[in-house]
C-alpha cells in the first residue's frame, strides 16, 4: 500500500493540532449573563444553577470586572422583579428607575467600554409569567409590540448598547428599530431572538427570575423544536426588520439550525447555550461522569464550529480561565 496522504500527520502534537485548528474560541466570543436583584451585598447562589449566582447591582459590578479582566467584552442583563411590582402591563418593565435602567446606567459608568446587552422580553414583569401582555388566555401580539418597543428605548436611553428581544412576538423587531430611529437612538444595535424554540431546557432559568408562566406554556409564540425551515423564515424576517445580530436558543441541541442560519445571513449570528445544557454539565461533572472543564470547552467550541459567531453562556468566565 503506498499511501498518498498520512492525516495524522497534522495531529502528531499540540502545537501542530492548535495551528491547524479550523474553530477558535475566544473569551471575546463570550457573552456573560447577569442575573440582577435589588439590595446591597446580595449574592445568592440558584438552586438549580450550581455556581451561578442572582446578585445586587453592587456585586454586579465586581463581577463586570473580573469578566473584563479575563478578555469577555459584552454582558447581557436579566433583572429578577418584586412580585409586587409585577402586573399585566409591563409597567415595571418601562420604569426610568427600575432595577434593569439602573443596572444599564451602573454598569456603563464604571466600565464604559463592556458591552451591555438587555432582555427586552415582559416575562420576568408579568403576573403571569408570560413574555407578553394577556388578554383571556392569549398573549397579544400587537399590544404586546408597542411596550417592547417602549422598553427598548428606556433601555437605550439609560445606555444600553445592544436590545435583546427574546419575546418571539411578531414584528417587533420593525417596531423596535422604528422607535429607536425615532427617539435618536441610531446607535443602539438589536440582538434579535430570531430562532427561540419552546424548549425544556430553560427550567433552571425561570427558576433564577421566577419567571415561569402561571399557564398553560410558551408554544404559541415560541417555536416547535421539530421545526427547522421555520427558523430561517423567521431569522431572515427578523434581518429585513432591521436586526443587526440573529439568535438561536438553546445552542446544543440546535447546532444544524445554527449552521443553517449562519449559510444564510450575512450579519453576525449568536447561540444561547441556556441553563439547562449548563446544569447537565455540571450534574454530570459533580457525579464524576465527566470532566466538567473538558465539556465546557467541547460544548462552546461546537457551538463555534456549527456557525455561532457569539455565544450567551453561563460558561463564559470557567471558558475564559480555561482559554487564558
Amino acid at each position: 500500500m503506498h499511501l498518498i496522504r498520512r492525516n495524522r500527520i497534522l495531529r502528531q502534537s499540540p502545537a501542530i493540532r492548535s495551528m491547524v485548528a479550523e474553530t477558535i474560541l475566544r473569551p471575546e466570543d463570550l457573552i456573560a449573563p447577569l442575573f440582577i436583584t435589588e439590595g446591597i451585598g446580595v449574592r445568592e447562589e440558584i438552586s438549580s444553577m450550581q455556581g451561578y449566582y442572582r446578585m445586587s447591582i453592587d456585586n454586579t459590578l465586581k463581577e463586570v470586572k473580573e469578566l473584563w479582566a479575563l478578555g469577555i467584552k459584552s454582558v447581557l442583563l436579566f433583572i429578577k422583579c418584586k412580585d409586587e411590582l409585577k402586573d399585566n402591563k409591563g409597567t415595571e418593565a418601562l420604569n426610568p428607575n427600575g432595577l434593569m435602567q439602573r443596572s444599564i446606567k451602573a454598569i456603563k459608568d464604571f466600565c464604559p467600554d463592556m458591552i451591555v446587552m438587555t432582555d427586552v422580553a415582559l416575562d420576568p414583569f408579568s403576573i403571569y409569567g408570560h413574555d407578553g401582555i394577556v388578554e383571556g388566555n392569549e398573549i397579544v401580539n400587537d399590544v404586546t409590540v408597542d411596550v417592547l418597543a417602549q422598553m427598548s428605548v428606556s433601555h437605550a436611553q439609560a445606555g444600553a448598547d445592544f436590545v435583546a428581544p427574546s419575546d418571539m412576538m411578531d414584528g417587533r423587531i420593525m417596531a423596535i428599530r422604528n422607535a429607536l430611529e425615532n427617539e435618536g437612538f441610531t446607535k443602539t444595535g438589536i440582538m434579535s431572538y430570531s430562532a427561540k424554540y419552546a424548549s425544556c431546557f430553560y427550567g433552571p432559568f425561570r427558576d433564577a427570575l421566577d419567571s415561569a408562566p402561571g399557564f398553560g406554556d410558551k408554544k404559541t409564540y415560541q417555536m416547535d423544536y421539530a421545526n427547522r425551515r421555520e427558523a430561517i423564515k423567521e431569522t431572515l424576517m427578523d434581518v429585513a426588520e432591521g436586526a443587526d445580530i440573529v439568535m438561536v436558543k438553546p445552542a446544543m441541541a440546535y447546532l444544524d439550525i445554527i449552521r443553517e442560519v449562519k449559510d444564510k445571513v450575512d450579519i453576525p449570528v449568536s447561540a444561547y447555550h441556556v441553563s439547562g445544557e449548563y446544569a447537565m454539565i455540571k450534574a454530570a461533572a459533580k457525579m464524576g461522569w465527566l470532566d466538567e472543564n473538558k465539556a465546557i470547552l467541547e460544548s462552546l467550541t461546537s457551538i463555534r464550529r456549527a456557525g455561532a459567531d457569539i455565544i450567551a453562556t453561563y460558561f463564559a468566565k470557567d471558558a475564559a480561565n480555561l482559554i487564558n
